[in-house]
């Protein structure tokens, strides 16, 4: 199964003091195949929010949510099960300095007609 793994910045990270290389993380998953790809994400300021309402396209600054937290990174991850998905995410840095948001690739059914 395929999983996009979102990292997410939280201002309420643990405890414990957490300096991980996440390039150890990386090159680990990278060796195993279970990692696909992997970016780190610009800002927020830097994103644009694109949309089309009757014929006429509208591009605004984004993000438009008041929230102190924000995707950074993503990692496309290639593994068995979420049971897999979830141990790997518990394993990157950012598990304890932020978080990891785990969703499937949508299954779409082979056999169905086009």
């Amino acid at each position: 199964m395929k999983y996009v793994m979102f990292v997410v910045t939280d201002s309420q990270r643990d405890t414990v003091s957490d300096e991980s290389d996440v390039d150890i993380w990386v090159n680990e998953l990278d060796a195993s195949g279970k990692r696909v790809i992997g970016e780190v994400l610009q800002a927020p300021t830097e994103s644009r929010v694109v949309r089309v309402r009757d014929g006429k396209r509208y591009v605004t600054d984004g993000p438009f949510a008041e929230t102190k937290e924000w995707i950074c990174g993503f990692d496309i991850l290639e593994v068995e099960d979420l049971d897999e998905a979830i141990e790997i995410a518990s394993r990157h840095p950012m598990a304890r300095n932020g978080q990891l948001e785990l969703r499937p690739f949508m299954q779409w059914d082979e056999t169905a007609p086009a």
